[in-house]
């Protein structure tokens, strides 16, 4: 499947997916048309083709006292492909680091970071982040509310542009 156009029950499968995860095989098959069997295989198929990376919970931060996220913009000393990587390597052992992104631009890197408190985070900045060997400089900024937070593509707008395409 990787590497070819998926068709449209494909594309059906992956949109129930991604708004339930935890939807039940009869009743994704159900949504999309087709039988529990071949939906199941056709699951399996965009699971291995690496179209589906995973399934997981939604977990609510603030629910579990996890009160400040912030956003920290990172530019390094140098863009070396070997310290780009070194740089992701340390976010990865970072558990106060949820997403790491680099970036085109000013910023190197966008982290996304969520923390219990303000000293927790205040702590890894000036204990972590700011004297890791290469990072030049740092911009943080406290998240105040969120509006929007969709996971996934919009695939709305996938069918549009196929269905323009055709």
């Amino acid at each position: 499947m990787a590497g070819t156009k998926l068709d449209e029950i494909d594309r059906k499968i992956l949109a129930e997916l991604q708004a339930d995860g935890r939807i039940t095989n009869v009743e994704l098959a159900k949504r999309v048309g087709i039988s529990a069997p071949p939906c199941l295989r056709r699951v399996r198929t965009l699971e291995e083709a690496g179209y589906i990376r995973g399934y997981h919970a939604d977990v609510d931060s603030r629910a579990l006292n996890f009160e400040v996220q912030v956003f920290a913009m990172v530019g390094l000393q140098s863009q070396a492909e070997a310290d780009l990587a070194r740089f992701e390597a340390m976010c990865q052992k970072w558990p106060l680091v949820r997403e790491c992104h680099m970036l085109n631009g000013e910023v190197d890197f966008m982290l996304k970071c969520v923390s219990p408190d303000l000293s927790t985070f205040q702590s890894f900045l000036t204990g972590q982040l700011l004297t890791t060997p290469n990072v030049g400089s740092v911009k943080t900024s406290l998240v105040i509310r969120c509006a929007k937070d969709e996971p996934g593509v919009p695939f709305d707008v996938l069918e549009n542009r196929l269905a323009q395409d055709a």
